[in-house]
């Protein structure tokens, strides 16, 4: 078996991934996304080479176009691009899970400031305003009252691009100052993290601290069903606790970071990552 791994840089992740393959004598190599020029008509016969790709790019944009194009030339690719594609856009991403039945927080769309305002309004303040791309909690805005709402459309009206003028709203969870990421490889949730802040936004690239959470049936049920509900693969579920519903399904993430899930929850996640793709290769199921 060899192992492609296309990526942007070599962070943590990355290297925590490579430490495991020497581990396990697996062949495997670094492919840098920059340095690729892809003749679309001509498949490159060296990564055709491989018997699967991993696209581990911090692009979301270059690493979904690397695995449309191996897709296209019949290399295995982790995530797949439909997969991709899906979670990348935040709009989308909420539509698998309504139609899967899955509980998610309260969402809405509009393109015009005044109509966004009048859908702000009917959630209930606070809501969050999000891009519908994006990722590490940047560009979030909670907004408490009329006046910050009113600042914030004018703001992704006058000096946002595009993507900033589709308007995506969604209620505000009053979780108890942390929100769950959970890790789905294949059939399993193999682990899951707290991340903990007296912030609002509990990303890990903002400070959150994470400590071990339990994975009970409960769990591991919601995150199997949001995660067949945008195709499966190796994916990190986020999800909010709410006193009333229980926990509703935030996000989904297609290019997980776990470096800092390894220590707190005890699971050897780069492991778990490469027995999977290994197995789909071999056409098998782990469980």
């Amino acid at each position: 078996m060899r192992l492609a791994i296309v990526t942007s840089r070599i962070r943590v992740e990355e290297k925590l991934l490579i430490e495991a393959l020497r581990k396990r004598s697996i062949d495997f190599e670094i492919i840098d996304d920059g340095a690729l020029l892809l003749d679309l008509a001509r498949p490159d016969e060296r990564l055709r080479a491989f018997d699967a790709v991993f696209c581990r790019s911090v692009s979301q944009s270059r690493g979904l176009a690397v695995a449309h194009v191996l897709e296209s030339w019949g290399i295995p690719v982790f995530n797949s691009a439909a997969v991709t594609t899906t979670c990348n856009d935040k709009l989308l991403t909420t539509l698998a899970l309504l139609r899967a039945g899955v509980p998610t927080p309260r969402t809405m769309l509009a393109f015009e400031a005044e109509t966004a305002l009048q859908g702000i309004e009917t959630i209930g303040y606070p809501v969050v305003l999000k891009p519908v791309t994006g990722s590490w909690g940047r560009l979030l805005a909670r907004v408490n009252d009329r006046d910050a709402a009113e600042a914030v459309l004018e703001h992704q009206e006058t000096l946002g691009g595009y993507q900033h003028h589709i308007r995506y709203m969604q209620e505000h969870v009053a979780k108890p100052q942390r929100d769950i990421r959970a890790f789905v490889v294949g059939e399993r949730t193999i682990c899951a993290i707290y991340r903990n802040s007296e912030h609002w936004v509990t990303n890990t690239a903002r400070g959150a601290v994470t400590t071990n959470c339990p994975v009970t049936p409960e769990l591991d049920a919601l995150c199997m069903q949001a995660a067949q509900a945008v195709g499966g693969g190796i994916l990190a579920v986020d999800l909010f606790e709410d006193q009333e519903r229980g926990l509703l399904v935030n996000e989904i993430n297609a290019t997980m970071e776990f470096r800092n899930s390894i220590v707190p929850t005890g699971v050897n996640i780069p492991d778990e990552i490469i027995d999977y793709i290994f197995a789909r290769v071999r056409g098998e199921v782990l469980r």
